[in-house]
C-alpha cells in the first residue's frame, strides 16, 4: 500500500510531495518508485526536474508556471496508479577508498574521547557498515548518508569551520557523508575520500544517486595520494556492484 502523502506548491514552477516525516528505507524507495514511474510514463521528456530526498520528491516545471489544483490531482491519481505495478530501480552498492591518517582525520582524537572507543575501533566500525544515500545537496555531490551505527552518533561541531577540504569524511548526528569540494562546515572530520564524487566535466557529473548504497574501506596514505592522481587524471574507477532494488 502507498505510504500518505501530501502535496502543496513549491513556487509557482514546482511542487513538493511529502512522505511521512520519517527516516525509513521504505519510504526512499516509495519515492524513488514514484519518481522512475513519474520519469517514464507520465511526465513529458525534458521538461521536468525531479528532486528525491529524505521523505520529499520536489519536482520543477522547466519552462512553464503549474496549474497547482491540476496537477496535484493528477500526481495524486498517479500515486495511487503504483501500487498496482511491479516497479524495479536499479541501484548500486558503491566502494568508496578512505584514509583515516591523523592528518586527514583531524577530529579523529576527539571524535574517539567524546565517544569513548578508540581511533582504531572507530575506523573499524565505520567501514563495516553499509550506508544508504537518503539526499543529494548542500552542495552538488555531498551525500547524506543514513545507516550510521548509534555507537558512532556524535552532534555537529560547536563551531563550524570556515574551510574544509575536498573528500573531508565528516560525522554529524545519525549520518556520515563526504566534502566534494572545499566549503565551510561543521560535521567532524575523521578522514578522507581520495575520489572526487562530483565533477561538472563527466558525463555523469556525480557518481552516486539517492537510493544507493555507500561502503567506505581503508587505504593507506600512500594509496591515497595515487588514487587522487588517479582521479585528477580520470583513470580512477569506484567499485559499483548491482543491488536489487
Amino acid at each position: 500500500m502507498p505510504y500518505p502523502i501530501s502535496i502543496r506548491p513549491f513556487g509557482i514552477h514546482a511542487v513538493l510531495v511529502e512522505w511521512p516525516n520519517e527516516v525509513e528505507e521504505g519510504i526512499l524507495n516509495d519515492i524513488l518508485h514514484f519518481k522512475h514511474y513519474l520519469v517514464n510514463e507520465c511526465l513529458p521528456k525534458g521538461q521536468w526536474e525531479l528532486v528525491p530526498a529524505y521523505n520529499s520528491l520536489t519536482l520543477i516545471q522547466l519552462s512553464e508556471t503549474i496549474d497547482f489544483k491540476k496537477f496535484s490531482n493528477k500526481l495524486n491519481t498517479w500515486y495511487n496508479d503504483i501500487k498496482e505495478l511491479n516497479i524495479r530501480v536499479q541501484r548500486y552498492l558503491c566502494k568508496l577508498p578512505v584514509c583515516y591518517d591523523l592528518d586527514f582525520g583531524i577530529d579523529l582524537n576527539e571524535v574517539s574521547e567524546k565517544l569513548g572507543l578508540s581511533v582504531d575501533e572507530i575506523i573499524k566500525q565505520h567501514t563495516e557498515h553499509i550506508y544508504r544515500v537518503y539526499g543529494i545537496g548542500f552542495l552538488p555531490g555531498f551525500m547524506y548518508l543514513g545507516g550510521l551505527p548509534k555507537s558512532l552518533e556524535i552532534p555537529r561541531r560547536a563551531e563550524p569551520r570556515l574551510n574544509v577540504v575536498a573528500g573531508a569524511v565528516g560525522l554529524a548526528s545519525k549520518q556520515t557523508g563526504v566534502y566534494p569540494q572545499d566549503s565551510p562546515g561543521g560535521w567532524n572530520i575523521i578522514g578522507n575520500c581520495a575520489v572526487p564524487i562530483f565533477s561538472p566535466k563527466r558525463e555523469v557529473p556525480c557518481l552516486v544517486n539517492v537510493g544507493d548504497q555507500v561502503q567506505f574501506h581503508a587505504i593507506s596514505r600512500a594509496e591515497h595520494d595515487l588514487h587522487v592522481i588517479e582521479g585528477q587524471v580520470g583513470i580512477y574507477k569506484i567499485e559499483k556492484t548491482p543491488i536489487n532494488a
